[in-house]
């Protein structure tokens, strides 16, 4: 059923649905400081959660969780490869800076997608997608207090920027070579991906000293942060646009910085949220117009 002959309040469940999907993906952030492991070590104790959780998901909805070919099975290793890199540096971001400015740096990715995207064409980006790269530039420059590779902060920013560029890299492989996928499937493979790529790595760092309460925050950030938020986006879709979720997912910035005031202390100051309004603005911007051309 298209968004135009849904029932209006179809409507609002499913645009209820999509905040409440992005508010717990932007509630991710807060466990760069709640959980006491490494940035590597929380993405792999997140994506074992969160595969194990979708593929149950995907085999009892879907009743298969095969993919169609080899040419798939090899996008979706590298798509996982992608994924992990960004979610390792995603993490380390924030533990390295501040919530607030590690979402931020992030939310330079949809600037980087309509830059990049038009040289895999053999074209030059637009003007005003220029001008929004300028302005991101101006927006992260100013979270930067002391550009140093000696101050910690610094290095979150740059980790924060190095993990949006994953992500744009991962968005714009995903939407031309594994978008046939259901969301949820998309999201078990790349998990499972993650997971296997770090175990070598990570299966030590997990023994019987890590307490009750760091398993049951590994639980909760792989099902109720990462799982349940996709799921929910996924069925909201079904009633809204997707140009109305990609607005939507700008926000998440906003709902990681209440989070961490509400539940960290964490307070950004004005430079922070003068920078992040402008990053922001221009990831709002982007995806407006790239969904007025499409």
């Amino acid at each position: 059923m298209s968004s135009k002959s849904a029932p209006s309040a179809e409507q609002k469940l499913a645009l209820l649905q999509i905040h409440m999907g992005i508010l717990l993906l932007g509630g991710t952030a807060l466990f760069s400081k709640l959980i006491p492991l490494s940035g590597d070590s929380i993405t792999f104790a997140r994506a074992v959660v969160a595969a194990i959780f979708l593929t149950i998901l995907v085999k009892s909805s879907e009743g298969s969780v095969k993919l169609n070919n080899f040419k798939d099975l090899r996008n979706g290793i590298i798509l996982g490869i992608l994924m992990a890199v960004h979610w390792v540096t995603y993490f380390l971001a924030m533990q390295y800076s501040s919530v607030a400015t590690g979402m931020i740096a992030l939310y330079t990715y949809p600037v980087m997608v309509v830059l990049f995207e038009p040289l895999l064409h053999k074209k030059l980006p637009q003007k005003q997608d220029i001008l929004m790269a300028f302005i991101v530039l101006i927006g992260v420059a100013l979270l930067v207090p002391d550009l140093s590779f000696k101050s910690d902060y610094s290095i979150g920013i740059l980790l924060g920027v190095l993990s949006a560029a994953f992500f744009a890299a991962r968005n714009i492989m995903n939407n031309r070579v594994f978008s046939h996928y259901s969301g949820t499937k998309n999201m078990m493979v790349q998990a499972s991906v993650v997971a296997l790529v770090l175990l070598p790595f990570e299966i030590q760092n997990f023994n019987a000293d890590i307490e009750p309460s760091t398993w049951g925050m590994i639980v909760l950030l792989g099902i109720v942060f990462t799982a349940l938020p996709h799921s929910l986006i996924v069925s909201g879709l079904r009633f809204v646009q997707a140009k109305t979720m990609s607005l939507v997912s700008c926000l998440a910035p906003v709902y990681g910085m209440i989070l961490a005031a509400l539940i960290l202390s964490e307070y950004p100051n004005w430079q922070t949220i003068l920078g992040g309004a402008l990053v922001v603005s221009a990831a709002i911007y982007e995806t407006m117009v790239v969904h007025k051309q499409n």
